[in-house]
């Protein structure tokens, strides 16, 4: 007798990207059956009229073990994270993964270690104008390659967050990250959103190094001027030449960081042609609130830790780009207290199915759920993550196609994290994380080591 059996639903087959009704059987933390045949269960789940995919896999968040933020990404479907993106992670790795097992964690955790905040940090630049000297550029790596061989999934990159980083820096990183075999996600810079260099640069450093270059939230860097189309049309060629060159997105153009960043630098304003009345706070006192001057001074100079929302681009841009064969969903989503943030944390992949699947119709149900689960396990080589085989772990999401739907709103107009319709299980190695539409509160993600 198996421990759980769905039986009913419309199971997705990932890899022929087709979907049939079938019976889905798990025991011991793993997938031991997919057919018409229906075993017997110490618990039958009927999954009559819900789809029945693998667990989202998300490739760029901020999760990095907040209990809040875990909440909130299963209770859309995730089961897999990548964290330590944009440059910001913990340095010592055999330290993070023990104190991620010992306390565990709701769902299955990665971690890439963070060039721009982290290494810079740890060799003493914390000018974020300043360039990194040869000797630094060797600390960084003999401290990036440490944390390979103790498991990191990664570098990343966040050259928005320090302009000053040189193109030396960055093609270390990409030459490490090749050496092992990881793969290099970046966060391009944001010189102005009118170029393409930055685009360029990590291309550059890309080709060099014959590694795998992830390219980070891809809408939130090229929309809101007429670059994204144009940014899409050098990703398309770098790939016909050869360049293993993938993208992720979200499905927001409104982005948000933190108020002390070089992103939101006075110059960085400028330059971008933005507004403070485009601009909301997302968390802290002012949450909800409108920016003016004053209250942009205020948050840059003396909150810099308060996250700051730019309102900017146009949904077309979010389709343009997720309806690319290399572009996978992901949510940006970090820890904030409650009531506060950016929607991405609770709203993302039902907003995903709902958009692009039901409401406009851009994507089959079966691509779009090979672009949360199968194509990001393979591009970050997820052994026996996204797909619903015999072997598999049994990460599972049971969605209502019809009634799947993102409530989470800007803080400005309601509420960042209320959470999704239409996703009544979610199940992380075997355990129910979502029963009934009900948060379990579980622990049975486990960390994810190279």
């Amino acid at each position: 007798m198996v421990d759980v059996s769905f039986v009913g639903g419309r199971v997705v087959d990932v890899r022929t990207r087709t979907s049939r009704l079938a019976n889905v059987a798990v025991e011991g933390g793993r997938i031991v059956d997919v057919s018409a045949h229906e075993l017997p269960a110490q618990r039958v789940v009927d999954a009559a009229g819900l789809i029945v995919s693998p667990g989202f896999i998300d490739v760029h968040s901020h999760l990095d073990g907040h209990p809040y933020a875990g909440q909130l990404s299963v209770m859309q479907g995730i089961t897999t994270t990548v964290g330590g993106n944009c440059g910001l992670s913990p340095l010592d790795f055999e330290e993070w993964f023990a104190g991620q097992e010992r306390t565990g964690y709701v769902l299955n955790q990665a971690e890439l270690v963070g060039h721009t905040f982290s290494l810079r940090k740890a060799v003493g630049l914390t000018d974020t104008g300043a360039r990194a000297g040869a000797a630094q550029i060797l600390a960084m790596a003999r401290i990036a390659a440490r944390a390979l061989q103790a498991g990191a999934a990664g570098i990343s990159l966040g050259l928005d967050y320090a302009p000053g980083a040189s193109l030396a820096e960055i093609e270390a990183m990409a030459a490490l990250a090749a050496e092992y075999g990881r793969n290099l996600p970046v966060h391009t810079r944001l010189f102005t959103q009118n170029d393409l260099y930055s685009l360029y640069e990590v291309l550059a450093a890309a080709k060099h190094s014959g590694g795998r270059l992830l390219l980070s939230h891809f809408v939130y860097q090229y929309s809101g001027f007429g670059t994204m189309r144009p940014a899409l049309d050098v990703v398309d060629a770098a790939r016909e030449k050869g360049l293993d060159v993938w993208i992720d997105s979200g499905m927001y153009t409104d982005w948000a960081t933190y108020a002390g960043t070089a992103t939101f630098d006075e110059e960085t304003i400028r330059d971008n042609s933005l507004r403070f009345g485009d601009m909301v706070a997302a968390t802290g006192k002012y949450t909800g609130t409108r920016l003016n001057r004053e209250l942009y001074e205020l948050l840059h100079y003396k909150y810099p830790d308060e996250s700051i929302i730019c309102y900017s681009g146009e949904p077309q841009e979010v389709y343009d780009t997720l309806t690319k064969p290399y572009a996978m969903m992901s949510t940006d989503a970090a820890g904030y207290p409650r009531g506060e943030g950016h929607p991405q944390i609770a709203g993302s992949y039902p907003r995903f199915f709902r958009k692009l699947v039901r409401e406009e119709r851009l994507l089959s149900l079966e691509e779009a759920v090979y672009k949360c689960t199968l194509l990001p396990a393979e591009t970050y080589r997820l052994p026996g993550k996204g797909a619903l085989e015999a072997g598999c772990d049994a990460d599972i999401v049971l969605f209502d196609r019809g009634t799947i739907h993102d409530n989470a709103k800007m803080p400005d107009k309601g509420e960042p994290d209320a959470a999704p319709d239409g996703i009544p299980y979610v199940m992380v190695n075997g355990v129910f994380a979502m029963d009934g539409g009900v948060y379990q509160n579980t622990r049975s993600g486990r960390v994810i080591r190279f």
